[in-house]
């Protein structure tokens, strides 16, 4: 979704007469859009206006945005003095439709803003919003302009695309009519509105066979304490739906390790679920407490080496056993 909206920030910047520059040594302007969905994320930026600061031209301006803004503005001016500005996606953006896209053939389509789900260790609500789902006929029109101008590949986004209003499985099937385009992937979808209508949409040759459904955690009562609305027994039942009708398809996951209160018990309990499903990837998180968020205020009681331990034995069996 960043990716989304520093391509059309940058087609707002080339309309003002700027050009890119080759290094971000040599930049005038220097805008930053940032990432929270882990601690680590932004920690990065941290780093990161360090090291502009020490080389900074005289005349280089630094401009902060993206989801660090569920920050409190005055906090973020605190810890962050050599930012020169700091703006609001939106603000930059101008509600351009233009972008510049890195690939002349896959382009980012952003289907959604925001999400309503509030599990427990997530800032996304308060950094993305609420859920907003842009209007079908707009996405439509946008695809049908992206394939003019030879845009094969598509991949749709939101923070949720399964509860895209009015349907998902009806947009999917409209762009899957669409001539022209070749394939159509997507993310993020939540296991628990991952609708029967959905899978019968996503069995359509142009769809990515590759499905990304984060589970989280395969404990029942942590994902009870994560807020997420299904139990492990649910999530297996699902993938082997979703299998069922589409025997081809290869699903990758995102897994938390260390959550608070996570026995060694509970994580063998993901261990298992994840030797059932036979994820093809996994993104896996240490967890990092994030003020805001429910499970701030729930002890964050595993060590830091363990988490290390549990992250490695998930890195070992899923990612390095797939490459």
């Amino acid at each position: 979704m960043n990716e989304a909206d520093s391509e059309k920030i940058a087609a707002v910047l080339q309309q003002q007469g700027y050009k890119s520059a080759k290094k971000i040594g040599e930049a005038d302007l220097v805008i930053i859009n940032t990432c929270s969905v882990r601690q680590s994320a932004e920690d990065r930026v941290f780093g990161l206006i360090n090291n502009l600061v020490k080389k900074k031209k005289k005349r280089q301006k630094i401009i902060l945005t993206g989801c660090m803004f569920y920050h409190p503005l005055r906090w973020l001016r605190e810890k962050l003095p050599h930012v020169d500005e700091f703006k609001k996606t939106e603000e930059l953006i101008c509600h351009s439709p233009s972008a510049i896209r890195q690939s002349p053939i896959h382009a980012w389509v952003p289907i959604s803003q925001g999400c309503n789900h509030f599990c427990s260790y997530c800032v996304v609500p308060y950094a993305r919003g609420r859920e907003k789902s842009r209007p079908f006929e707009e996405i439509i029109c946008e695809v049908k302009e992206l394939v003019q101008r030879g845009y094969k590949k598509i991949t749709l986004l939101g923070q949720n695309v399964n509860s895209y209003k009015p349907s998902f499985a009806k947009l999917l099937k409209t762009l899957h009519k669409t001539p022209g385009i070749k394939k159509i992937s997507f993310m993020t979808s939540n296991p628990w509105d991952l609708t029967s209508d959905i899978i019968e949409a996503m069995a359509s040759p142009k769809i990515d066979r590759y499905l990304h459904l984060p589970v989280q955690s395969g404990d029942n009562e942590i994902l009870k304490k994560m807020n997420r609305h299904y139990t492990a027994k649910d999530y297996l039942k699902l993938v082997k739906k979703i299998r069922q009708a589409i025997p081809d398809i290869k699903i990758g996951t995102d897994i938390i390790v260390g959550f608070p209160g996570e026995t060694e018990e509970q994580f063998q309990n993901t261990l298992e679920l994840c030797k059932k499903v036979g994820f093809t990837k996994a993104y896996l998180a240490k967890y990092s407490p994030r003020p805001g968020t429910t499970a701030f205020k729930m002890k964050d009681n595993v060590s830091p080496a363990e988490k290390n331990r549990r992250w490695r034995i998930l890195e070992e069996l899923i990612n390095k056993k797939s490459r």
